[in-house]
């Protein structure tokens, strides 16, 4: 799911959505025309026979004499990776890419990202928050939204289940020698290991998992209390199959540049000194500290505010059922839609829907990039959004009276279902009414993909008695259901060897010049990297359309 995460604290990934080509219909298709090309982008010329009355044109100019002008881009799937695409094109690379089209097979955009308001409730069934870097900063006040942020304390703790007691884990490096989720040995272990005092590094071509990388250099007891319960909030993954390298590329590199994570720390360090600083941009608000982010009105504020701003260019109930590279360059792209059947004519294509659905939709272009990106899993997960009174919170859960902090994760080894539960109030204003406790829970994933043979009811009940376990008083009055939304195919796991079936599907996709690749199972699972990552796909995008226009 297109994924803040459980783990600053626990997120779900933002995904695209599911998108299911339709079977064709009866009617002849209409061909969809993008305005007049100017000089600057020669067209794509296609000599085609349409009757007058099955044309459409939502740009407002028809084709002439037979001539029909290609729009530069096709965004496929509405999901955030998309719609930021698409922005990250009109707002950087707006010469070079004028005409682009966001198609989306549901009637809503956003793909995964659900925000629900109700009874004085506010809630989220997908991700929950997103990190406030500058790339995702820019893309909110780009939208209108840089009012409509909020921020998360950065001092609000968070917590990890060990043996019975919910226990704080350290904020900062002062707070190490302090916090008592370790013991002293365990934190000499990880301070020695960070050092490169620790197991040599495995032979050339060994790819290491998570657990592995983790434990050599760090040791157990940060796996078991740390990193273990992180990878259940961030990816909802088995740490024994996920790769270090895929799933977390920049500690990963910190050892490979540096000979250890401080030796790499260090010499990044010195490299952002050295480096010619860019200025920032003086629109962006200057978050403090390490937080989290979301907006007044949840974050469907963010796709539905793109959406708005790209207005025509969104088309909804757009469901493509075929797509075929044309002789000369450019795409044919022929839709089910409300109006009948519609071919699109475009110079590139981004395919942002989940690669399953991708696999499916390019099979026809290539049939092994379509092996390739059938290969990528993705566990279900359920987002279980229950409340109950504030006096249901145990005495010694409370921190000046209120429950405080982002939220709790829960290793694998504490015997409970719950992946983490997320603190909704405590982290954004007006999420619940006064005198209640909004509490969103995550169950599921790799390690119990069970889920999906289990009643909303009995996913209640598991996720209330874990609360009861740690959070609640034993006898706390049943909970107030708001939502239980299952997500069958949920976070994309970035598994041992995932970027080798991503780099062998965009090499099975190298004849098809100007087809791109988009979403999180290419650039990240959190919210924020479908973000960051939308930029570089744009950029990919408009070096393209200006190297390649066609004649």
């Amino acid at each position: 799911m297109s994924t803040a995460r459980l783990a600053d604290l626990p997120s779900l990934a933002a995904t695209q959505p599911l998108f299911f080509p339709a079977p064709h219909g009866h009617r002849p298709p209409s061909v969809y025309m993008g305005p007049k090309p100017n000089k600057a982008t020669p067209s794509l010329k296609l000599r085609c026979s349409v009757a007058k009355e099955s044309t459409i044109s939502p740009l407002g100019v028809s084709g002439e004499g037979g001539q029909l002008g290609a729009v530069d881009c096709v965004v496929v799937g509405g999901g955030i990776s998309g719609l930021c695409i698409a922005q990250a094109l009109a707002t950087k690379h707006g010469d070079a890419v004028p005409n682009v089209i966001v198609t989306e097979a549901r009637d809503r955009v956003g793909g995964n990202i659900i925000t629900v308001h109700k009874d004085g409730y506010l809630w989220e069934e997908g991700p929950n928050s997103f990190q406030p870097s500058d790339p995702m900063l820019t893309m909110l006040v780009d939208s209108g939204l840089k009012d409509d942020l909020v921020l998360g304390d950065p001092n609000a703790p968070r917590f990890v289940l060990w043996d019975g007691k919910l226990r704080p884990v350290p904020s900062s490096p002062a707070d190490i020698p302090f916090f008592d989720l370790m013991s002293i040995g365990g934190k000499l272990r990880a301070a020695f290991g960070a050092l490169g005092i620790r197991p040599s590094p495995p032979p050339p071509g060994h790819e290491e998992s998570v657990e592995e990388f983790v434990r050599r250099n760090l040791g157990d007891e940060v796996f078991e209390r740390l990193i273990e319960p992180f990878c259940s909030g961030v990816y909802a993954g088995d740490p024994s199959k996920l790769s270090m390298k895929a799933a977390f590329g920049k500690v990963w590199n910190l050892e490979q540049n540096g000979g250890s994570i401080i030796g790499g720390a260090f010499k990044a360090i010195q490299e952002r000194k050295r480096a010619q600083k860019t200025p920032r941009d003086p629109r962006l608000p200057k978050p403090k500290g390490q937080t989290v982010g979301s907006f007044r009105k949840g974050l469907s504020m963010l796709p539905d505010a793109i959406s708005s701003r790209l207005g025509s260019k969104v088309k909804l109930s757009w469901k493509l059922s075929n797509i075929s590279k044309l002789d000369k360059g450019g795409y044919t792209l022929t839709y089910e839609t409300p109006e009948g059947l519609i071919s699109l004519l475009s110079k590139s294509v981004v395919m942002t829907v989940p690669s399953h659905v991708a696999s499916s939709l390019l099979r026809p272009l290539s049939g092994a990039a379509a092996d390739a990106l059938s290969k990528f899993y993705y566990p279900p997960v359920a987002a279980v959004s229950i409340s109950y009174p504030k006096e249901a919170i145990r005495t010694e859960c409370l921190i000046d009276g209120e429950l405080k902090g982002f939220g709790q994760l829960h290793p694998r080894s504490q015997g409970l279902k719950t992946l983490g539960t997320i603190y909704s109030p405590s982290l954004f204003p007006n999420r619940a009414p006064p005198g209640r406790v909004l509490l969103l829970n995550y169950i599921g994933g790799a390690t119990n993909p069970g889920i999906l043979s289990k009643k909303e009811s009995e996913l209640v009940e598991a996720v209330d008695q874990d609360l009861r376990n740690v959070l609640l008083n034993r006898n706390a009055k049943d909970p107030l259901v708001l939502g239980v939304k299952v997500w069958p195919q949920a976070i994309p796991q970035f598994l041992v060897g995932h970027f080798d079936v991503l780099d062998a599907a965009k090499a099975a996709l190298s004849d098809s010049q100007g087809l791109f690749l988009g979403g999180n199972y290419v650039t990240g699972v959190a919210l924020g990297r479908c973000v960051e990552g939308a930029y570089d796909v744009a950029a990919e995008v408009a070096n393209f359309v200006s190297r390649y226009a066609y004649k």
